[in-house]
Order: C-alpha cells, then sequence, then structure tokens
C-alpha cells in the first residue's frame, strides 16, 4: 500500500496533544499551595482570568470537561428533576450516565438539526407543573456540537433558547467543550456566548493543547455551590497549579491558533469527498471535527481503521458506520495530505 510514515497522524481527537515547550516551562516554574484550601495562586489566576474572559463572576478549575459538566447539572438541579438535551450530546450519550448516576436526574431527549436544538421544540419539552411529573431543573445547549461534525450553535438561536429559560425560571448551562473553536470560527466572543448562559464548561485539554484540566464558570453563588459538588466528587486537588499553569499558557498562545486546524478539517473534509464509498459533507465542516460515513453495506468502519491504523494514521468510529477525524495542533497539512491518499487507496 505504499511506503508507510515514520510518524503516527493523530486523527481520534484534539485531546491527544501533547503540552508545548512553554507548558513544560510553565509547569516546571508554577507557583503552587493547596487548592483544596483556595491558596493555589496559580489556580486562583486562572480562575479570575478566564471569569473575566467570560464577564462572569467566578470560575472553577476541574479536572475533566464530563466532571464540569456533572458538577453543574448537580448543582443546578434536585434529584427526580429532568434535564432537557439534544439526543446526540456529549452529556446525554458520554460522560457514563453520569446525570443518573451523580445527581438523580433524568434526560429529557429532543432530536435537533445537525446538533442544534429548535426553540419551540425546546419550549414545547418543559415540564407542566404537575404533581405526577418530574420538574424540568436546566437545559443544556452543546457549543460546538461534537458529533454533528464540530457544528456552531448560532448565537441567536441560543438566545431564542435563553429567552425560553428565564421566562420559565429554568437554568441554562452550555457545554462548550470546544467553545473557543465556535468563537475563533464565527468571531463572536466567548462572552457573548456565555452571556446568555448561566454556567459555561470549557476545555482546556482539548483544541487548546494542555495536557488535562477544563473549567467551569458563573455567578458567585454558582461556583461556591460547585466548589463543594467538586469536592463530593473527589475533585478537589491540591498543587494543582502545576497543571493550571498550562491553562495560562493556552489562553495567551493557543486560541488564534485554531484557525489552522479548521483549515486542515476543511481541506481534509474535502479531499474525502471525493472518494465513492464513503460520504462527507465538506459544506457542514465548520471547525475541527470531520464526519465521514461508510455509504457499502459489505464495508465495516472497523476494517477502514485497521487499514488506516496499519498506515499509521489513527481515527475512530463514534456511531454506526461513522468515522471522525478531528483535527488539532499536532497533525498539519502533510498528515491531511496522508489521510487523504491512504483512504483513496483503501477504498479505490
Amino acid at each position: 500500500m505504499g511506503e508507510i510514515s515514520n510518524k503516527i497522524a493523530d486523527f481520534r481527537s484534539d485531546t491527544v496533544t501533547k503540552p508545548t515547550e512553554r507548558m513544560r516551562k510553565a509547569m516546571a516554574e508554577a507557583e503552587v499551595g493547596d487548592d483544596v484550601f483556595g491558596d493555589d495562586p496559580t489556580v486562583i489566576s486562572l480562575q479570575e482570568k478566564v471569569a473575566q474572559l467570560f464577564e462572569k463572576d467566578a470560575a472553577l478549575f476541574v479536572p475533566s470537561g464530563t466532571m464540569g459538566n456533572q458538577v453543574a447539572i448537580k448543582t443546578h438541579t434536585k434529584p427526580g428533576d429532568e434535564i432537557i438535551v439534544e439526543e446526540s450530546t456529549h452529556i446525554y450519550n458520554f460522560e457514563s450516565g453520569g446525570a443518573a448516576f451523580n445527581s438523580g436526574v433524568q434526560a429529557h431527549p429532543v432530536r435537533g438539526k445537525d446538533g442544534i436544538l429548535n426553540p419551540q421544540e425546546v419550549k414545547e419539552a418543559i415540564r407542566p407543573k404537575k404533581l405526577q411529573l418530574p420538574r424540568t431543573g436546566l437545559i443544556c445547549v452543546e457549543n460546538t456540537h461534537n458529533i454533528s461534525g464540530g457544528r456552531i450553535v448560532p448565537l441567536e438561536n441560543l438566545k431564542e433558547i435563553r429567552k425560553i429559560s428565564l421566562e420559565e425560571k429554568i437554568p441554562l448551562h452550555l457545554d462548550g467543550a470546544r467553545i473557543f473553536n465556535a468563537s475563533v470560527a464565527t468571531g463572536i466572543p466567548v462572552s457573548e456566548y456565555a452571556r446568555y448562559a448561566d454556567s459555561v464548561m470549557f476545555c482546556f485539554s482539548k483544541g487548546l493543547g494542555c495536557p488535562v484540566g477544563s473549567i467551569l464558570t458563573g455567578d458567585y453563588e454558582f461556583i461556591e455551590q460547585a466548589r463543594w459538588v467538586r469536592k463530593a466528587f473527589g475533585g478537589g486537588m491540591r498543587q494543582v497549579g502545576v497543571i493550571a499553569a498550562c491553562g495560562l499558557v493556552a489562553l495567551e498562545e493557543m486560541i488564534e491558533r485554531l484557525v489552522e486546524d479548521h483549515r486542515n478539517a476543511k481541506a481534509l473534509a474535502e479531499g474525502l469527498a471525493s472518494i465513492n464509498r464513503i460520504e462527507v459533507f465538506p459544506e457542514k465542516v465548520e471547525t475541527n471535527i470531520v464526519m465521514v460515513r461508510v455509504k457499502e453495506d459489505g464495508l465495516s468502519a472497523d476494517s477502514i481503521l485497521t487499514f488506516l491504523r496499519e498506515e499509521g494514521i489513527l481515527a475512530i468510529q463514534v456511531i454506526s458506520k461513522t468515522l471522525r477525524f478531528v483535527t488539532h495542533k499536532d497533525v498539519d497539512e502533510q498528515d491531511v495530505k496522508r489521510g487523504i491518499e491512504v483512504m483513496g487507496t483503501i477504498l479505490h
């Protein structure tokens, strides 16, 4: 199948990135304290910087995006509540049933279009206040939407859903794991997205290239309660400034370069779209995720992944007969070209 490159082109996720040299230096030199006691100066600095950037009162550093979402759900809701989610959202499908396990709430999934909820359908999903019905305790929106290929939730759509949440006095949580991808692609500041949510979570460990860490932001009262929930969930950390230091570097250096990931994803999608045995829609690629659907009944996603792996290219299957390729700082134009070439050879 041709000469195999020595370099592994890892398109599985933007979580696979290695920290930059400046991040490693910042980790080594970070001033630290005990974050459970609230006296780690590097964590404090990061939390304050995020709160300022998102124009919220406060922020809370957490180990992972999943924990950030789960802490938000627990903080916003009571056991027995129902949360409204888009049916293919990360919170509903990829957090190990955490909402039920951790918070005793059930999900009310609503089908969106490319991950984008219809505000009217959100309104219709809100439960009437009757004794025998669960209480709608939270509305969740994911931006960008992972399983829909990194699609961006339009700001106007978020505004309409926010209007409903305020009218119904139901909090809105924004799972913004890749919110900076949305911001860079649209030119809309993250603070503008955050304006229409009670709480926002985003990940340092995805497009921003950090080895670990996410953050949750909201008003003072929410964050103080979330801090207690984080501790109860086992997320209290000690000299965590060594990790938070990477987040400070990321906010300075890793946001604007996301345009490169978006450009590479578009190029990958356009190249793969010409291969007959798969289906790709380049016009739907807005950020750094490319979804590839296998069209042929006799062709399995697993077999394609095996051939790719033999050629030093990694991707994943996310749903039946659908592969996901994610671009990030550690894959470049040559990796994209090689990916297109190898896929073409496999599927000739």
